[in-house]
């Protein structure tokens, strides 16, 4: 198993941040903060599937086509190769836990269809 997150790491996106909170060998936990008018890139992965958990905020949730808002204490299954995206539509601050689940776990095992930022 690969897995190149360890906790304590973070970075900074024009959407909002994120930190590792723990990980270990097949799994990864994060903590994202999308901020009011924050759109994540339309994605996909090769090597993992995400489990997201909404705290505050409301998740604008895209998932193979399908659009649904997720509020706090709401979850959402991301599987391999499976297209999504979360927006913030909101005045507040959207914080969730995602949960990555996988043989590899890379930051670079995302495939961008589509991004308003402008990244490839």
């Amino acid at each position: 198993m690969e897995n190149t997150y360890a906790a304590g790491q973070h970075d900074s996106r024009p959407w909002g941040d994120w930190a590792v909170l723990d990980a270990g060998p097949g799994y990864c936990v994060k903590r994202i903060r999308v901020m009011p008018g924050g759109v994540l890139s339309l994605q996909w992965h090769h090597h993992r599937a995400e489990d997201w958990v909404v705290v505050a905020g409301v998740a604008r949730v895209t998932r193979d086509g399908e659009t649904f808002d997720l509020g706090a204490a709401n979850t959402a299954h991301i599987g391999v190769k499976q297209l999504h995206r979360v927006a913030n539509q909101g005045s507040e601050t959207l914080v969730f836990i995602e949960i990555q689940t996988g043989e590899t776990l890379r930051e670079d095992d995302i495939v961008r269809v589509e991004d308003q930022y402008g990244r490839s």
